[in-house]
């Protein structure tokens, strides 16, 4: 395993949830980064945030790893769950609530059901 997945593995697996994203959960860099850093921040969930802008190397690696093309990348508990439209689909169906409430991830509740009320 190369080095930059050896830190990815590492990463996903000592945090429950984990953003790679472009940007930080404080100024995210993109669209996408912002929607779902901006879904679990209102949703009150403690994340561990990786800016890929910050290091060509991580950018490529976080596609590598999960074979997934584009960033952002959600993993909860060590688990790849999908990039923005994935989350939030799970976001609005009340998936990403089963997700967390299965993999012990405190979040707010009622956040989540503001967030689907003004979106239905």
């Amino acid at each position: 395993m190369s080095d930059i997945a050896t830190q990815i593995k590492d990463t996903v697996t000592s945090n429950d949830v984990v953003l790679f994203m472009k940007g930080t959960k404080e100024m995210p860099q993109c669209g996408f980064s912002s929607r779902v850093a901006g879904v679990l921040n209102y949703m009150g969930v403690q994340y561990a945030d990786v800016n890929v802008l910050a290091d060509e190397t991580m950018r490529q690696g976080i596609k590598d790893f999960s074979d997934w093309p584009t960033v952002p990348q959600l993993y909860v508990k060590g688990e790849f769950v999908g990039g923005c439209d994935i989350v939030t689909e799970m976001t609005l169906s009340g998936e990403l609530d089963t997700l967390f409430e299965n993999k012990g991830v405190s979040f707010d509740k009622e956040a989540a059901d503001k967030i689907r009320e003004a979106n239905g």
